[in-house]
């Protein structure tokens, strides 16, 4: 008797020429179902529809059609058992030894604008992955295939049958990846339209947290060479790579912080950023001279850094940019003559944001112990409406507009973070320290290496001042007026000082923290 191959695809890439070598090199008889078995069939290969096999026919415009024994017994039955053996002959149940099943195309169908519930719920398979499961299940005897992509590596191994039971646990290895990737893109479809979501009380998020990206890349190694590193999701949706060496695992991180922080800016803005922090950020009428403002802030930290800009990137910023060594430019385009500028650097990696620059995100997601810690992305500003001058001088309409600039930066750096800005320039930045005060003379002392000067600048901070020495830090280096969240038990103190020095501050009420 001949063995039976089950095929039943939406993803019908490479399915003739699979089906035809399973029927003429290795002996299958076919089983299939609706629009896989009429392609079979337009093909000239002999196929028994699964109704014929069954005895039952197909009903419920499609949803029932592969759920029943002689289908599910086929899969699941126990080869080196006899009585598995023997309830198959007294049923007559035939044993099915490969099965090839792709899944309706829930997730496409949901990513798509504008889709209506009903035509959602009718992507999600359930025959699909019944099938995948029982043959996955059963992997010591069954060959399952949820993946076109694995076409060549099965017909191989029919014809080397030695490697035939490390493949058959491989592949169903990926389809219980599939089938829980699948399960949890419904899940989370189902979330998003609940009318009462099953929200824990306090956080708002699920009370399950489901996760499930398909691999898109391996990665040399992760931050260090030591370190085994993997990329997942959709990250290559929203980039794609003109040129340059692959993306390492650091590359992508900082990617991700320039794109993030160029989103806040319309203007014509070029972001400069090393080890996810901005070194340099400018606005201007052209991206030329926001360059040069940008670049002037820390002329030795940008060395090996990132570059992004928010309009198309021409051949004078091109040749500009040439000069230093530069790891990563994104940008929503490239002129011509700037590509051909950058081609002279091989190893230099151009990336177009598809979607322009700044991506959104939902989530942030990060590992901790034993679990994830999840939060929505920070995308508030705040409405500078709401800020509060709390010092008796009033900040001036020059420093009200480097004060909003310099906020908008500052929440992109890591805590604790200090931004000097003059105008939309910023002119020395901290980040990272584990006092404020030494983020703040960090700061002071790039300005200095870079010889620009503080005074009549702006300083910003991410989260309160906890005592003053980090204002009175700011006001001897020259700043002139100060942004910072307020809110510590010694705001007075630190208001004093501001009042002392005649420097103006600005309460926002939001704290921005970085870790």
């Amino acid at each position: 008797m001949k063995k039976l191959a089950l095929l039943s695809v939406s993803d019908k890439r490479g399915l003739v020429e699979f089906a035809t070598a399973l029927v003429k090199v290795h002996g299958y008889a076919l089983l299939s179902t609706g629009g896989t078995a009429k392609l079979l069939v337009e093909a000239g290969l002999p196929v028994t529809e699964v109704g014929q096999h069954t005895g039952f026919p197909e009903m419920m415009e499609g949803r029932v059609k592969t759920l029943h024994p002689k289908i599910h017994g086929g899969l699941l039955c126990r080869r080196d058992k006899a009585d598995h053996l023997a309830a198959a002959r007294e049923h007559g149940i035939a044993l099915i030894d490969l099965v090839v099943v792709n899944l309706y195309p829930f997730e496409q169908t949901v990513a798509r604008k504008g889709v209506h519930f009903e035509e959602a719920i009718e992507n999600i398979d359930i025959g699909g992955p019944s099938m995948l499961r029982s043959a996955a299940k059963n992997h010591e005897a069954v060959t399952v295939v949820g993946d076109p992509v694995d076409y060549p590596a099965v017909l191989a191994a029919l014809d080397q049958p030695a490697g035939l039971p490390a493949l058959r646990r491989k592949l169903a290895l990926k389809v219980f990846q599939r089938t829980a990737a699948y399960d949890a893109a419904i899940a989370r479809y189902l979330e998003a339209q609940a009318d009462e979501p099953d929200l824990d009380a306090l956080g708002g998020y699920p009370k399950q947290f489901t996760l499930g990206l398909p691999k898109a890349q391996s990665l040399r190694y992760g931050e260090n060479p030591h370190q085994k590193a993997a990329l997942y999701g959709s990250f290559h949706d929203h980039f794609s790579q003109l040129q340059g060496k692959e993306l390492s695992y650091n590359n992508i991180l900082d990617i991700t912080s320039a794109t993030y922080l160029i989103g806040e800016f319309e203007r014509p803005t070029v972001a400069i950023l090393k080890h996810t922090n901005p070194c340099g950020v400018a606005s201007a009428e052209t991206l030329d001279e926001a360059w040069e403002k940008a670049f002037a802030t820390d002329r030795q930290a940008p060395f090996g850094g990132i570059i992004i800009v928010n309009r198309t990137l021409e051949a004078g910023l091109a040749r500009a940019i040439a000069e230093i060594f530069t790891e990563v430019i994104i940008a929503p385009r490239f002129s011509d003559e700037a590509l051909a500028i950058f081609a002279k650097k091989k190893n230099l990696r151009l990336m177009i944001a598809k979607d322009g620059v700044g991506a959104d995100s939902l989530l942030d997601v990060r590992s901790v112990i034993g679990g994830l810690l999840v939060q929505d992305r920070n995308k508030i500003l705040g409405n500078p409406a709401d800020f509060k001058v709390v010092t008796k001088r009033q900040p001036t309409a020059e420093e009200w507009a480097a004060m909003l600039f310099g906020w908008r930066v500052c929440k992109h750096v890591k805590s604790n973070a200090i931004v000097y800005c003059r105008g939309e320039q910023t002119l020395g930045v901290g980040a990272g320290q584990m006092a404020r005060v030494d983020s703040s003379r960090i700061a002071v002392w790039k300005a200095g290496e870079a010889k620009l000067d503080l005074h009549g600048s702006v300083v910003v901070s991410e989260a309160l001042f906890p005592f003053p020495d980090g204002l009175i830090a700011a006001a001897d280096a020259g700043a002139t007026a100060a942004i910072q969240p307020g809110g510590s038990v010694r705001d007075d103190e630190v208001i004093a000082a501001a009042d002392a020095r005649g420097v103006a501050m600005v309460f926002t009420g939001l704290r921005h923290f970085k870790h």
